[in-house]
């Protein structure tokens, strides 16, 4: 992919720091990756930093969203004109699940009906979750708080139980 390369000033929306794109920015985005919604997965630098992010519309505008893995303290650089490039990133950065939690929700059919049901976003954030503890002990207890989540009983991922339709 031909990578794009920009300077924009740092912006804050609440506490978040980004950079709104030129709008020949992203139609050359919008062109590589074949669609002009959101999200579009990117990678390049920001001030010679490399990263991978996603490209997201809100609020009618695009922005990129500048994390502190991105540029050290940005929230405290606002104002500042930094150098980012961008290109399309089409690999794949899907996050396979949990064998632990594939075998409980196999296990419960009612929990697996549930997940199913789920918005794509929200399973993903389930299996990020799950996948990214260190700790067996800490993936055991994280997996029965999902199926409790998934069958309406407590609370997961910040997320208060599943209420279920029958």
């Amino acid at each position: 992919m031909q990578t794009i390369v920009f300077t924009a000033v740092l912006d804050l929306i609440g506490i978040n720091p980004f950079v709104a794109l030129p709008e020949g920015v992203l139609q050359q985005l919008f062109t590589q990756s074949g669609k002009s919604k959101s999200p579009i997965p990117v990678q390049g630098t920001v001030n010679g930093k490399p990263y991978q992010q996603s490209l997201v519309k809100f609020a009618g505008q695009w922005r990129l969203y500048i994390n502190l893995t991105m540029l050290d303290n940005s929230p405290k650089r606002v104002g500042e004109t930094i150098k980012v490039s961008i290109a399309y990133d089409p690999g794949d950065r899907s996050i396979p699940a949990n064998p632990g939690f594939l075998e409980a929700l196999a296990e419960n059919k009612e929990a697996m009906q549930v997940f199913e049901t789920l918005t794509p976003s929200l399973q993903k954030e389930m299996i990020r979750y799950i996948s990214l503890l260190k700790t067996e002990k800490s993936v055991a207890l994280n997996i029965k708080k999902a199926i409790d989540f998934l069958l309406g009983k407590g609370r997961f991922i910040g997320r208060a139980g599943i209420t279920i339709k029958k």
